[in-house]
């Protein structure tokens, strides 16, 4: 389907139906399910028509990115539900349009081969075109070619509102697939083999709420990930809130209540629900609900937006992302997904597109590219950063920018990796800086006697470290770190002061030579 097509789609969906029959049931609950969901329809409510069928008719089925025939037992009795069916057809190899027959209360054979009550209602039909057999003929073709296509059949699904939600969230899916961006530089990289292994979590069964976590470093692409999962699946649930920030939003006055309020009007599509009245949670007690929780850093967070998740039905899911891993320990979360960097094939593809505007390096900045993939480590918030910065920059800005970073964390990373630092207790810190400084690689036990001299109780600020994924310990017993947030406590270090001799830490060899050389250490060493 091309683009240009896509994007001027005035309709999601265009309903074609026999009045008679179904305006006043099916077709109206069918209309107000997609309303509920915020999707575009057109539906004509004209009783009255002409001998052709309108031009601003015919404008609508070509302006839908869907089209929803809906047979029923006298719909081929209507010269205009047919003409209808015909210009849908056209519309379907002309321009790919999506077609979805629904089958209501009629068998899709009796409608592909014009027999039982539904032939009978073509007969009528016939008998009052039977000097036009070119149209005849064409009618019985668009027929047969209908209801050859994958549908959906009432006699199959007992209960209409069953029916309904499998329509709607069919077409859910399908307007995702069609507006979902082409484009290269808004796709997300190197996340499909991580989708879909969420999501198979996901579908674990469960006595309870579903619970998972997914936990890492800023910047390493959560809220990415758990909004490609959201979009994925969010259809198969009853209501969806994707709820955004929580750390950031809950620190402004009324922040919460806030969020609270946006969750409860998202999932019971409510713009004036009341925020702690108990009959809102009942209500939702009933449906099968989707919520993510993105960037929570604390418990209380969690308790002040949802209370608990007892009044969740079992069928429900619920994602939270986060840096520390506390939280969802504290939450009962069942699994904790791991996000990791970006393998380098990923990582160079995801730089290429912001340096570049294309999948790859421009011929001569290969290494260049490489000395960054270096640096970057994988961690998408700094390819994008640094890839946007280095974009239509000479070669030679490229190498100053490249040895600039080996000193200088760039703004834009350490504002995000800072977060999880500010949320340390003084005593955390100093472990922190140290590891930056210091200790990166080397064994955890002397490391720990050394802490311990020093008055900062590692047993427990080492864990809150692992937890908010600032340090790890290799199964070499071995403190690790990622490269940048060894830049980022470094760089908070030289903060401290532009003179290395009033800095708390001394680690780069030239600052340690002038400072010893010249006797200038500061009495905070």
């Amino acid at each position: 389907m091309g683009s240009s097509y896509r994007n001027n789609k005035k309709y999601d969906v265009f309903v074609s139906f026999r009045g008679e029959d179904t305006r006043d049931n099916f077709t109206s609950h069918l209309y107000s399910a997609l309303s509920r969901q915020n999707i575009q329809t057109f539906i004509d409510d004209q009783l009255n028509r002409g001998d052709e069928i309108s031009e601003s008719l015919v404008n609508a089925i070509e302006a839908s990115a869907i089209s929803v025939i809906i047979f029923s037992e006298s719909y081929p009795s209507s010269r205009w539900c047919l003409d209808e069916l015909v210009k849908i057809l056209e519309c379907k190899k002309e321009y790919a349009q999506i077609v979805i027959p629904v089958f209501y209360r009629v068998d899709p054979s009796d409608a592909r081969n014009q027999t039982g009550p539904f032939g009978i209602s073509f007969l009528k039909l016939e008998e009052r075109f039977k000097e036009n057999s070119k149209k005849l003929q064409t009618w019985r073709k668009a027929l047969k070619e209908a209801a050859s296509l994958s549908c959906f059949h009432s006699l199959n699904i007992r209960r209409e509102s069953e029916l309904i939600n499998e329509v709607v969230n069919h077409i859910l899916k399908r307007l995702d697939e069609v507006f979902r961006p082409r484009d290269n530089k808004n796709q997300l990289v190197g996340v499909e083999s991580k989708v879909e292994e969420i999501e198979s979590l996901l579908g674990a069964e469960s006595k309870g709420v579903y619970a998972l976590g997914i936990w890492g470093i800023g910047g390493i692409g959560k809220t990415a990930i758990a909004r490609a999962i959201f979009d994925k699946i969010s259809g198969d649930f009853e209501c969806s809130c994707f709820l955004e920030n929580v750390r950031e939003e809950s620190q402004r006055p009324g922040g919460l209540a806030c969020l609270r309020q946006k969750l409860l009007s998202n999932l019971l599509k409510d713009k004036n629900a009341i925020p702690g009245i108990d009959l809102n949670f009942r209500r939702i007690s009933h449906m099968k609900v989707l919520i993510v929780f993105d960037d929570v850093t604390c418990f209380s967070q969690l308790e002040s937006l949802i209370g608990s998740l007892d009044w969740l039905t079992p069928v429900s899911r619920i994602i939270i992302t986060t840096r520390n891993k506390q939280v969802l320990r504290n939450w009962g979360v069942r699994k904790i997904y791991e996000m990791k960097a970006l393998e380098y094939h990923h990582a160079i593809e995801l730089f290429s597109r912001h340096a570049f505007k294309q999948n790859h390096p421009d011929v001569g900045y290969e290494e260049l590219s490489s000395k960054v993939m270096k640096y970057a480590q994988g961690v998408p918030l700094a390819l994008k950063v640094l890839g946007c910065f280095l974009y239509k920059r000479e070669k030679e800005v490229w190498e100053s920018a490249i040895d600039k970073l080996q000193r200088i964390l760039h703004p834009s990373i350490l504002e995000v990796l800072k977060i999880s630092y500010d949320d340390l207790d003084d005593k955390e810190k100093s472990i922190f800086l140290d590891v930056a400084c210091f200790f990166q690689g080397e064994h955890v036990n002397p490391i720990m006697k050394f802490f311990n001299a020093s008055g900062f109780y590692p047993e427990i600020g080492i864990s809150v470290l692992v937890d908010k994924s600032l340090i790890a310990i290799d199964s070499h017993k071995k403190i690790t770190m990622h490269d940048l947030l060894q830049e980022l406590g470094r760089e908070i270090v030289g903060q401290e002061s532009i003179n290395p001799k009033n800095r708390s830490r001394l680690w780069y060899h030239e600052d340690i030579y002038e400072v010893l050389t010249y006797n200038t250490v500061s009495s905070l060493l």
